[in-house]
Protein backbone atom coordinates (compact mmCIF):
# COMPACT_ATOMS: atom_id res chain seq x y z
CA UNK A 1 0.00 0.00 0.00
CA UNK A 2 1.47 3.77 -0.82
CA UNK A 3 2.13 5.48 2.24
CA UNK A 4 1.49 2.68 4.62
CA UNK A 5 5.20 1.21 5.44
CA UNK A 6 5.67 0.54 9.41
CA UNK A 7 8.80 1.10 10.45
CA UNK A 8 10.61 -0.41 13.64
CA UNK A 9 14.53 1.58 13.91
CA UNK A 10 17.04 0.61 16.74
CA UNK A 11 17.93 -2.08 18.34
CA UNK A 12 18.14 -5.80 16.66
CA UNK A 13 20.14 -8.53 18.99
CA UNK A 14 20.28 -11.25 20.69
CA UNK A 15 18.82 -11.72 24.22
CA UNK A 16 20.75 -14.02 25.80
CA UNK A 17 18.55 -16.16 28.51
CA UNK A 18 20.27 -18.44 31.24
CA UNK A 19 18.90 -21.28 28.68
CA UNK A 20 19.83 -20.01 24.90
CA UNK A 21 19.67 -16.76 22.78
CA UNK A 22 16.04 -15.01 21.81
CA UNK A 23 16.51 -12.79 19.24
CA UNK A 24 15.45 -9.38 20.71
CA UNK A 25 15.10 -5.75 20.33
CA UNK A 26 12.18 -3.57 21.23
CA UNK A 27 12.12 -1.95 17.23
CA UNK A 28 12.83 -5.05 15.80
CA UNK A 29 9.79 -6.99 17.69
CA UNK A 30 7.67 -4.00 17.58
CA UNK A 31 8.06 -4.42 13.53
CA UNK A 32 7.60 -8.06 14.16
CA UNK A 33 4.27 -8.22 15.56
CA UNK A 34 3.02 -5.42 13.15
CA UNK A 35 3.56 -8.01 10.12
CA UNK A 36 1.37 -10.71 11.70
CA UNK A 37 -1.47 -8.26 11.28
CA UNK A 38 -0.41 -8.12 7.75
CA UNK A 39 1.06 -4.91 7.30
CA UNK A 40 3.51 -4.13 5.60
CA UNK A 41 6.70 -3.41 8.35
CA UNK A 42 10.05 -3.21 8.02
CA UNK A 43 13.45 -3.58 10.55
CA UNK A 44 15.78 -1.09 10.39
CA UNK A 45 18.90 -1.74 11.93
CA UNK A 46 22.68 -2.48 11.66
CA UNK A 47 24.55 -6.13 12.26
CA UNK A 48 28.19 -6.71 12.58
CA UNK A 49 29.89 -8.89 10.05
CA UNK A 50 30.05 -12.11 12.51
CA UNK A 51 28.03 -15.19 12.99
CA UNK A 52 25.60 -13.41 15.10
CA UNK A 53 24.40 -10.48 12.39
CA UNK A 54 24.22 -13.65 10.01
CA UNK A 55 22.22 -15.33 12.52
CA UNK A 56 19.42 -12.26 12.63
CA UNK A 57 19.32 -12.07 8.94
CA UNK A 58 18.42 -15.68 8.54
CA UNK A 59 15.99 -14.81 11.50
CA UNK A 60 14.31 -12.36 9.40
CA UNK A 61 14.57 -14.04 6.06
CA UNK A 62 13.18 -17.13 8.07
CA UNK A 63 10.43 -15.50 9.50
CA UNK A 64 9.63 -13.39 6.20
CA UNK A 65 10.22 -9.89 7.55
CA UNK A 66 10.94 -7.17 5.59
CA UNK A 67 13.89 -5.32 6.48
CA UNK A 68 17.17 -2.96 5.86
CA UNK A 69 19.79 -3.91 8.15
CA UNK A 70 23.46 -2.90 7.30
CA UNK A 71 26.52 -4.49 7.87
CA UNK A 72 29.40 -2.29 9.56
CA UNK A 73 32.16 -2.86 11.43
CA UNK A 74 30.92 -3.23 14.74
CA UNK A 75 29.81 -6.59 16.65
CA UNK A 76 26.64 -7.71 16.61
CA UNK A 77 24.58 -6.25 19.81
CA UNK A 78 23.98 -8.51 22.64
CA UNK A 79 21.90 -8.15 25.72
CA UNK A 80 22.24 -11.02 29.22
CA UNK A 81 19.17 -11.26 30.42
CA UNK A 82 18.07 -12.68 33.64
CA UNK A 83 14.59 -13.27 34.96
CA UNK A 84 13.80 -12.21 39.08
CA UNK A 85 11.26 -14.29 40.77
CA UNK A 86 8.22 -12.51 38.81
CA UNK A 87 9.64 -13.38 35.40
CA UNK A 88 10.57 -9.12 34.99
CA UNK A 89 13.44 -8.93 32.91
CA UNK A 90 16.70 -7.26 34.07
CA UNK A 91 19.31 -6.25 31.38
CA UNK A 92 23.44 -5.77 31.01
CA UNK A 93 23.35 -4.25 27.56
CA UNK A 94 26.50 -4.50 25.46
CA UNK A 95 28.19 -1.31 24.48
CA UNK A 96 29.29 0.38 21.05
CA UNK A 97 27.51 -2.63 19.00
CA UNK A 98 26.48 -2.43 15.12
CA UNK A 99 22.94 -1.31 16.21
CA UNK A 100 24.77 1.77 17.84
CA UNK A 101 25.90 2.43 14.03
CA UNK A 102 23.09 2.83 11.76
CA UNK A 103 23.63 4.33 8.78
CA UNK A 104 21.48 7.04 6.72
CA UNK A 105 21.50 5.53 3.01
CA UNK A 106 19.72 6.66 -0.06
CA UNK A 107 18.08 3.27 0.56
CA UNK A 108 16.63 4.72 3.65
CA UNK A 109 15.54 7.99 2.55
CA UNK A 110 13.32 5.98 -0.04
CA UNK A 111 11.46 4.01 2.63
CA UNK A 112 10.78 6.89 5.12
CA UNK A 113 9.02 8.60 2.22
CA UNK A 114 6.76 5.79 2.04
CA UNK A 115 6.20 5.66 5.79
CA UNK A 116 3.07 5.91 7.64
CA UNK A 117 4.30 5.33 11.56
CA UNK A 118 8.11 4.29 13.03
CA UNK A 119 8.44 3.44 16.17
CA UNK A 120 11.80 4.24 17.60
CA UNK A 121 12.93 4.16 21.43
CA UNK A 122 15.76 6.50 24.02
CA UNK A 123 17.75 3.36 24.38
CA UNK A 124 18.90 3.47 20.19
CA UNK A 125 20.11 6.82 21.18
CA UNK A 126 22.61 6.83 23.20
CA UNK A 127 25.35 6.68 20.27
CA UNK A 128 25.30 10.05 17.69
CA UNK A 129 25.30 7.92 14.46
CA UNK A 130 21.78 6.43 15.08
CA UNK A 131 20.65 9.33 16.79
CA UNK A 132 20.73 11.30 13.83
CA UNK A 133 20.00 8.67 11.79
CA UNK A 134 16.26 8.21 13.36
CA UNK A 135 15.94 11.93 13.47
CA UNK A 136 16.80 11.96 9.37
CA UNK A 137 14.54 9.65 8.40
CA UNK A 138 11.51 11.21 10.44
CA UNK A 139 12.25 14.20 9.63
CA UNK A 140 12.07 12.27 5.33
CA UNK A 141 8.52 10.90 6.30
CA UNK A 142 5.26 12.75 5.05
CA UNK A 143 3.87 15.12 7.04
CA UNK A 144 0.34 13.83 6.98
CA UNK A 145 -2.50 13.97 9.58
CA UNK A 146 -2.50 10.14 10.30
CA UNK A 147 1.52 9.85 10.04
CA UNK A 148 2.29 8.34 13.72
CA UNK A 149 5.60 8.89 14.91
CA UNK A 150 6.14 6.73 18.07
CA UNK A 151 8.53 7.29 20.64
CA UNK A 152 8.52 4.07 23.13
CA UNK A 153 10.72 5.32 26.22
CA UNK A 154 12.84 2.54 27.10
CA UNK A 155 15.01 3.80 29.86
CA UNK A 156 17.79 1.13 30.29
CA UNK A 157 20.95 1.43 32.45
CA UNK A 158 22.55 4.67 32.32
CA UNK A 159 21.70 5.09 28.35
CA UNK A 160 19.57 7.75 28.13
CA UNK A 161 19.41 12.10 28.61
CA UNK A 162 17.07 14.86 29.69
CA UNK A 163 17.91 16.47 26.43
CA UNK A 164 17.98 13.25 24.11
CA UNK A 165 14.31 12.37 25.87
CA UNK A 166 13.04 16.51 25.80
CA UNK A 167 14.37 16.44 21.84
CA UNK A 168 12.77 12.74 20.72
CA UNK A 169 9.04 13.80 23.02
CA UNK A 170 9.19 16.90 20.95
CA UNK A 171 9.56 14.60 17.80
CA UNK A 172 6.91 11.95 18.54
CA UNK A 173 2.98 12.89 18.00
CA UNK A 174 2.43 9.63 20.12
CA UNK A 175 4.31 8.57 23.40
CA UNK A 176 4.55 5.35 25.01
CA UNK A 177 5.70 5.26 28.43
CA UNK A 178 5.24 3.03 31.54
CA UNK A 179 4.64 3.86 34.82
CA UNK A 180 8.09 3.41 36.24
CA UNK A 181 9.55 5.81 33.22
CA UNK A 182 7.04 8.34 34.25
CA UNK A 183 8.26 8.87 37.61
CA UNK A 184 12.14 8.98 36.19
CA UNK A 185 11.46 11.19 33.34
CA UNK A 186 8.83 13.58 35.84
CA UNK A 187 11.62 14.11 37.74
CA UNK A 188 13.44 15.42 35.24
CA UNK A 189 11.46 17.67 33.83
CA UNK A 190 10.65 19.15 37.54
CA UNK A 191 7.05 17.95 37.23
CA UNK A 192 6.59 17.44 41.46
CA UNK A 193 3.59 14.93 42.89
CA UNK A 194 2.69 11.90 42.58
CA UNK A 195 -0.26 11.17 40.60
CA UNK A 196 0.87 9.69 37.28
CA UNK A 197 -2.51 11.00 35.36
CA UNK A 198 -1.84 14.33 36.09
CA UNK A 199 1.55 13.52 35.09
CA UNK A 200 0.63 12.01 31.54
CA UNK A 201 -2.10 15.35 31.08
CA UNK A 202 1.05 17.47 31.64
CA UNK A 203 2.87 15.51 28.72
CA UNK A 204 0.56 15.60 26.19
CA UNK A 205 0.13 19.21 26.25
CA UNK A 206 3.06 20.32 26.97
CA UNK A 207 4.72 17.80 23.52
CA UNK A 208 1.17 18.73 21.87
CA UNK A 209 0.96 14.72 21.55
CA UNK A 210 -1.99 13.03 19.36
CA UNK A 211 -1.62 9.92 21.90
CA UNK A 212 -0.16 9.32 25.03
CA UNK A 213 0.29 5.49 26.21
CA UNK A 214 0.68 4.41 29.63
CA UNK A 215 1.34 0.70 30.92
CA UNK A 216 1.39 0.23 34.51
CA UNK A 217 2.30 -3.69 34.21
CA UNK A 218 -0.64 -5.63 36.35
CA UNK A 219 -2.35 -2.03 37.34
CA UNK A 220 -3.38 -1.86 33.96
CA UNK A 221 -2.95 0.66 30.91
CA UNK A 222 -4.22 3.66 29.79
CA UNK A 223 -4.83 5.92 26.62
CA UNK A 224 -4.93 9.60 26.34
CA UNK A 225 -5.90 11.82 23.41
CA UNK A 226 -7.53 15.11 23.82
CA UNK A 227 -9.88 15.31 26.65
CA UNK A 228 -10.33 11.77 26.43
CA UNK A 229 -8.91 8.73 28.50
CA UNK A 230 -9.51 4.99 27.96
CA UNK A 231 -8.32 2.60 30.97
CA UNK A 232 -8.50 -1.08 30.91
CA UNK A 233 -6.87 -3.88 33.31
CA UNK A 234 -4.74 -6.37 32.74
CA UNK A 235 -6.08 -9.64 32.30
CA UNK A 236 -4.89 -12.46 34.60
CA UNK A 237 -2.85 -14.99 32.91
CA UNK A 238 0.34 -17.55 33.43
CA UNK A 239 3.46 -15.42 32.91
CA UNK A 240 6.17 -17.07 31.85
CA UNK A 241 8.01 -13.66 30.99
CA UNK A 242 7.86 -10.37 30.20
CA UNK A 243 10.23 -9.77 27.49
CA UNK A 244 8.50 -7.78 24.49
CA UNK A 245 4.87 -7.60 25.72
CA UNK A 246 5.36 -3.55 25.42
CA UNK A 247 7.02 -3.96 22.46
CA UNK A 248 3.60 -6.55 21.16
CA UNK A 249 1.22 -3.83 22.99
CA UNK A 250 2.51 -0.82 20.80
CA UNK A 251 2.24 -2.95 17.66
CA UNK A 252 -1.14 -4.20 18.20
CA UNK A 253 -2.21 -0.69 19.10
CA UNK A 254 -0.28 1.11 16.07
CA UNK A 255 -1.63 -1.70 13.61
CA UNK A 256 -5.43 -1.20 15.18
CA UNK A 257 -5.36 3.17 14.52
CA UNK A 258 -3.72 2.15 11.08
CA UNK A 259 -6.64 0.08 9.93
CA UNK A 260 -9.30 2.28 11.37
CA UNK A 261 -10.43 1.16 14.42
CA UNK A 262 -11.45 3.44 17.64
CA UNK A 263 -8.65 3.99 20.17
CA UNK A 264 -11.07 2.06 22.77
CA UNK A 265 -10.93 -0.95 20.20
CA UNK A 266 -7.47 -0.32 19.42
CA UNK A 267 -6.52 -0.82 23.34
CA UNK A 268 -8.39 -3.80 24.04
CA UNK A 269 -6.80 -5.51 21.27
CA UNK A 270 -3.39 -4.16 22.49
CA UNK A 271 -4.14 -5.71 26.27
CA UNK A 272 -5.54 -8.77 24.84
CA UNK A 273 -2.54 -9.33 22.48
CA UNK A 274 0.57 -8.38 25.24
CA UNK A 275 -1.22 -10.62 28.16
CA UNK A 276 -0.34 -13.49 25.67
CA UNK A 277 2.83 -12.73 25.09
CA UNK A 278 3.25 -12.72 28.41
CA UNK A 279 2.14 -16.57 28.60
CA UNK A 280 5.11 -17.48 25.85
CA UNK A 281 8.79 -17.54 26.47
CA UNK A 282 10.70 -15.03 24.18
CA UNK A 283 9.85 -11.49 22.87
CA UNK A 284 8.23 -12.61 19.40
CA UNK A 285 5.86 -15.75 19.66
CA UNK A 286 3.51 -16.46 16.64
CA UNK A 287 -0.04 -14.81 17.66
CA UNK A 288 -2.64 -17.35 17.39
CA UNK A 289 -5.48 -16.38 14.47
CA UNK A 290 -8.27 -15.42 17.65
CA UNK A 291 -5.65 -11.77 17.24
CA UNK A 292 -4.75 -11.45 13.45
CA UNK A 293 -7.58 -13.19 11.56
CA UNK A 294 -10.37 -10.72 9.75
CA UNK A 295 -7.95 -8.08 11.36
Amino acid sequence: MENQVIVGMGEALWDVFPEGKKFGGAPANFAYHVSQFGLESYIVSAVGDDELGQEIIDHFHKKNIRHIVETVPYPTGTVQVELDPNGVPQYEIKENVAWDNIPFTPQLEALAHRTRAISYGSLAQRNEVTRQTINKFIDAMPKNEDTLIIFDVNLRQRFYTKDVLDASMRRCNVLKINDEELVTISRMLGYPGTDLQSKCWILLGRYDLKMLILTCGINGSYIFTSGNMSYLSTPVVEVADTVGAGDSFSATFASSIIKGLSVGEAHRRAVEVSAFVCTQHGATPVLPDRFTKDF
